[in-house]
């Protein structure tokens, strides 16, 4: 991915927090015929002793040949992501020379697919993205609360993955190569559409703006 120093993003704790609130991964590999995608929603585990960067986990239908591949796969998740208009800035007010761009946030990870063989371990896995995705609800769902014959059947027709993380890489385009003021614009032209993404992107730049990026510096 190609990524100007400005945009570059190295903290794994900033890494991880967009996966975490952007699960949904699209998953890139080699295939007999090709590359292919896939798009499953993954959590991440923290780093560990054969894993520094941190574990993905989540499952597939077992007839999806992506839990079959032995290549190393890619992991784009997609953070917030706004158009920006020139209007917002302020050569538009002085000479005009100003075009539009696009702000995001992205993480790619690498690393090769293994299974979760274990069904003691492969049951605590699908009870953790339970638990990560109903966390924020008033009475959040539990594996626990269907029957365990049903859920054991399901079980036969998925297969729990994990992707030891063995390279990550994240990239803001925050519009950190901006003056401030049109940075401040910007985040403010953003609230204003009122959009979620947008809003999503405006918080994104000002914590950029006043607590800046120590990979910058």
């Amino acid at each position: 991915m190609y990524t100007p120093a400005a945009f570059s993003e190295k903290k794994i704790e900033v890494l991880h927090a967009l996966i975490a609130e952007h699960p949904l991964a699209s998953i890139v590999t080699q295939a007999e015929d090709g590359l292919t995608a896939d798009h499953i929603p993954l959590i991440i585990a923290p780093p560990s002793a054969d894993a520094p960067f941190g574990t993905l986990r989540g499952h597939v239908a077992r007839q999806n040949p992506l839990w079959q591949y032995p290549s190393e796969m890619l992991c784009i998740f997609q953070g917030p992501s706004a158009y920006i208009t020139p209007s917002w800035y302020e050569e538009k007010k002085q000479n005009g020379a100003v075009v539009p761009t696009y702000n995001y946030a992205v993480v790619h990870t690498y690393g090769k697919l293994r299974v979760v063989e274990d069904q003691q371990e492969f049951l605590a896995l699908l009870d953790s993205l339970t638990t990560h995705f109903e966390a924020q609800r008033t009475m959040p769902w539990h594996i626990s609360d269907a029957p365990s014959d049903y859920i054991h059947h399901l079980m036969e027709a998925i297969v729990g993955i994990e992707i030891p993380i063995t390279r990550i890489t994240g990239k803001w385009k925050a519009s950190q190569n901006k003056i401030t003021q049109n940075r401040i614009n910007i985040a403010m032209g953003l609230r204003e559409e009122n959009n979620q993404d947008g809003i999503a992107m405006a918080d994104l730049m000002e914590q950029a703006l006043f607590a800046p990026n120590e990979n910058n510096t």
